[in-house]
């Protein structure tokens, strides 16, 4: 049985990682925040460096914050690709940069190593349910090693296509994603406007054709106030200015995007970058007064 090396267990990869523990995988893990896998210590072996999580490891799996994050874990001087041994397989389950993927994806060969980019959606309730969407970039070989350890994470697992595809795929998943959770804030706002009883419109509406992932998980948590970060408005940030960039690098205008990240960036100036994406509402609010 592989062994596998853990990086990163906050809201999505702490859940994650379990579901590779429970299926009997020996599983080394670092985190920066060693209270975020008291949980799993009984489980897996906790080290204090990746170094030494990833020195015996057959595959190395990142689930970490931003991309200058990435760009350390693999390849700073205590780094994945100077410490595991060759032949190994690194996957990144970063929401990161397309063009970083592609760099990582060059270095990992210099080092006679493996390496895959495969961001997720599902939030944390994918994360816990093991229904998580993956979205691949890299080699086909690669892949199918690697789909049996996804499979265990994740319900969709697709190979979009080369280094970074998987990235851009994500890219396009967080548009629709914008969309569609400024769409039920917006609807919400609006039936509460209008006098009616927005529960009764939620439950209306979902059945329809406006039905939606986001109707159906964030739009009860916006009416009952519940901001809890399944997903936080900060890290949504930088999902969507990573976006821009790659927009800006093909020439082209996101308007939905522009407008959505605005309404974001705006919560994260006034403190609420801890919250939950459906806080967008608040947003909405505080526009009205």
């Amino acid at each position: 049985m592989k062994k596998i090396a853990w990086i990163g267990t906050g809201v999505m990869g702490n859940s994650m990682v379990s579901h590779l523990i429970n299926a009997g995988y020996p599983v080394s893990i670092y985190t920066r925040s060693k209270e975020k896998a008291d949980n799993l210590k009984d489980k897996a072996n906790i080290y204090d460096s990746i170094s030494e999580a990833v020195r015996d490891a057959d595959v190395v799996i990142s689930m970490v914050g931003y991309p200058k994050d990435v760009e350390s874990v693999y390849a700073g001087e205590e780094g994945v690709f100077k410490s595991v041994k060759k032949g190994a397989l690194c996957i990144d389950m970063t929401t990161s940069s397309p063009t970083l993927a592609e760099k990582l994806y060059v270095q990992a060969q210099s080092y006679g190593l493996k390496m895959l980019d495969a961001p997720v959606s599902g939030g944390d309730i994918g994360a816990k349910n093991a229904t998580l969407s993956i979205m691949v970039g890299g080699d086909q070989r690669d892949f199918d090693e690697a789909k049996e350890l996804l499979s265990l994470m994740g319900k969709s697992i697709t190979l979009i296509g080369k280094a970074g595809a998987g990235q851009h795929c994500k890219m396009a998943n967080q548009i629709v994603v914008a969309g569609n959770i400024a769409a039920i804030s917006e609807s919400m706002y609006y039936a509460q406007n209008a006098g009616v009883d927005p529960t009764i419109v939620l439950q209306a509406i979902s059945g329809g054709a406006a039905g939606s992932w986001q109707v159906s998980n964030n739009g009860p948590k916006i009416l009952n106030q519940n901001y809890d970060p399944g997903f936080y408005i900060h890290h949504f940030i930088k999902d969507l200015t990573l976006v821009e960039e790659e927009a800006g690098k093909a020439g082209i205008a996101l308007p939905v995007v522009h407008q959505v990240l605005a309404l974001y960036r705006q919560l994260l100036e006034e403190g609420y970058g801890q919250l939950g994406t459906q806080a967008l509402i608040k947003a909405y609010q505080k526009n009205e007064a």
